[in-house]
């Protein structure tokens, strides 16, 4: 039965459903509403909830909860996101499954409690230090938000890796008819885990490898996972792109208002259509290059200075021109906005 539910309450609800049985965050507008609502539901769920004394307490939490094979999930905005980092990383080595929520707002800085989409970098290049990389989704309705927070804690187990949902403030604010998922029994914990049997030599989850040689291969077998990522993981949504000449790139909530920019485009004959990534990591720069086959000009759009515009380039090897439009600082493009650079794109290639 659908539901009428906040952003940030239905990605709390999805959680629980998911099997999730430990919380630990700190407040930050404005994913405010995912500690509280798990504040209030997760316990009578036979869950945990904690507020931890800083964001970096609260990921260190995770990294242990996570080690002793619970299914556990943290959520922050942007600053809370950056504190995380150091922890992230040495979760991605220790090879813990964990879901991170991240309902991005304006930086740098402190920044503002508007949406934005600067976060990209850090999401998907690793912000933390050395090689690794999270799983990073990207929803851009509150029942994508519900969905892929189910599927993440699945794919965190399956890959053994953290998996981050990558939203923003109109994600998290706005409420829209949702319909969620039955509620899965709590799994136990896995073989690899430190609770383990009473028999045999104790499970140990490390992150530090002294001897160069030894570290090496931990990453390279790191990288064997990310290669099955991107074989198997890849996500990608088109929209109008039969036939079209402008194609457009965005992700998440502004992917949603290209939407609309294309439709009112089409009824003016103009043939343009949206390629919207969902995984940002792995990026689908295959599906992308062969989309673009034909297009005159890619129009880049992000609440950002552009960051995914560059995985665009990278895409497409110079195949096709990539020109880019963003608004910062919590600023939301408009449709009509969109709707007026393609207007001027096309004049430029008609």
């Amino acid at each position: 039965m659908a539901k009428l539910m906040k952003g940030n309450e239905a990605i709390a609800e999805a959680a629980i459903r998911a099997g999730c049985r430990a919380y630990f965050g700190y407040p930050i507008t404005p994913q405010n509403e995912i500690p509280d609502y798990m504040a209030k539901w997760l316990p009578p769920s036979g869950g945990v909830f904690l507020q931890a004394e800083s964001e970096v307490a609260a990921i260190n939490m995770v990294y242990g909860a996570g080690g002793a094979g619970a299914r556990v999930m943290t959520s922050s905005s942007s600053p809370g996101i950056s504190l995380m980092q150091e922890g992230l990383s040495y979760i991605a080595c220790a090879e813990i499954p964990c879901v991170v929520v991240n309902m991005v707002r304006s930086g740098p800085g402190l920044g503002g409690i508007l949406p934005a989409q600067s976060d990209y970098f850090q999401a998907t290049k690793g912000g933390g230090h050395g090689d690794y990389h999270m799983l990073v989704l990207a929803p851009s309705t509150v029942q994508e938000a519900v969905d892929m927070t189910y599927e993440a804690f699945e794919l965190a187990d399956k890959y053994r890796n953290p998996v981050m949902i990558l939203g923003d403030g109109l994600l998290g604010q706005m409420m829209e008819s949702v319909s969620l998922p039955p509620a899965m029994p709590t799994p136990k914990a896995p073989s690899w885990a430190t609770t383990g049997s009473q028999k045999g030599k104790p499970r140990i989850i490390n992150s530090l490898y002294i001897e160069g040689d030894v570290m090496e291969r931990r990453i390279q077998r790191i990288f064997e996972k990310y290669a099955l990522m991107e074989q198997h993981e890849t996500r990608w949504e088109k929209y109008y792109t039969e036939g079209a000449k402008i194609l457009l790139t965005a992700y998440g909530s502004t992917a949603r208002i290209a939407k609309t920019a294309v439709q009112k485009a089409q009824s003016e004959g103009i043939p343009v259509g949206l390629f919207r990534p969902i995984s940002l990591y792995p990026f689908p720069y295959k599906e992308l290059r062969q989309a673009a086959l034909g297009i005159k000009t890619i129009l880049t759009v992000e609440m950002s200075m552009g960051q995914m515009v560059e995985d665009v380039r990278l895409s497409v090897e110079g195949a096709s021109p990539v020109v880019f439009y963003g608004r910062t600082g919590g600023m939301v493009p408009t449709p009509g906005e969109i709707l007026q650079e393609i207007r001027r794109v096309w004049q430029g290639v008609a």
